[in-house]
């Protein structure tokens, strides 16, 4: 709660000086999936490419400085990279009842429901796998598809005029999110402090986005890796209840 609070207020700041149009400030901070940011800015109404380059400008910061703590606090890796299988073998009902899952949140949108392309389908795919009804099935061609086609939906609506408005506000983005990653550093001093948490863990646990990265840097380290991924998880789902009602609270505050 502390982190989005934080990134809420940043994200406040920024839309107050207008360094980027609306509320897209909220969701370029909001320290949840960066894709994920994407696609409810979007949904939302919010400028998706402006908030691409907030969050992606943030998952390459958190990314690069957690490589560096991890080299310092535990040395380089000796692990293997190991081989992606891209075309595994499927069991097709567990494929197919993983699509219809995923389908549910084109219907969740249709009803309106906030957050819901995203929330509903997880929320069911975590309860009917857990009760062992089904197991989700991603393989690799699949989620490099998706990225695909996520990835051409934001980069090919850049325009001239967003990328001027892009270069312009880079300064104050950098700077908003140093002052973040910063802020969430003080918070893992805090929990090693509080919680007799070990630092390396702390320090990936508080980090505000970059999952992925978080959870690659973390299975190669000695950390509390359930830990991490529970705080990292925990929060990602806070944002996507919390993040649709909170940024039409602001925007009804600034109109």
């Amino acid at each position: 709660m502390a982190i989005i609070v934080m990134s809420t207020a940043i994200g406040l700041v920024l839309t107050r000086l207008k360094v980027v149009p609306g509320t897209t400030a909220v969701w370029g901070m909001a320290p949840g999936g960066a894709s994920v940011m994407m696609l409810m800015a979007g949904a939302f109404g919010d400028d998706a490419r402006l908030v691409a380059f907030m969050q992606y400008m943030r998952v390459v910061l958190v990314a690069a400085m957690a490589s560096v703590v991890a080299r310092l606090w535990v040395g380089a890796p000796d692990i293997a990279t190991p081989d992606v299988p891209w075309f595994p073998g499927l069991i097709w009902q567990d494929f197919v009842g993983t699509l219809l899952i995923a389908a549910l949140g084109g219907v969740a949108l249709g009803l309106r429901i906030p957050g819901g392309g995203l929330l509903v389908p997880m929320v069911v795919g975590a309860v009917l796998e857990g009760m062992g009804l089904v197991k989700l099935t991603l393989p690799q061609w699949l989620l490099a598809i998706s990225y695909a086609f996520l990835g051409w939906s934001i980069g090919l609506g850049f325009t001239r005029e967003i990328l001027v408005h892009a270069s312009r506000a880079l300064p104050k983005v950098l700077l908003a999110n140093l002052v973040l990653i910063a802020a969430c550093g003080a918070l893992a001093l805090a929990l090693v402090r509080v919680a007799d948490i070990d630092p390396l863990t702390a320090y990936l646990a508080t980090s505000p986005g970059g999952m992925d990265s978080v959870a690659i840097i973390g299975a190669a380290s000695n950390v509390d890796l359930s830990f991490v991924m529970a705080l990292q998880t925990l929060r990602l789902v806070i944002v996507l209840i919390a993040g649709p009602p909170l940024t039409r609270f602001i925007a009804q505050r600034l109109t």
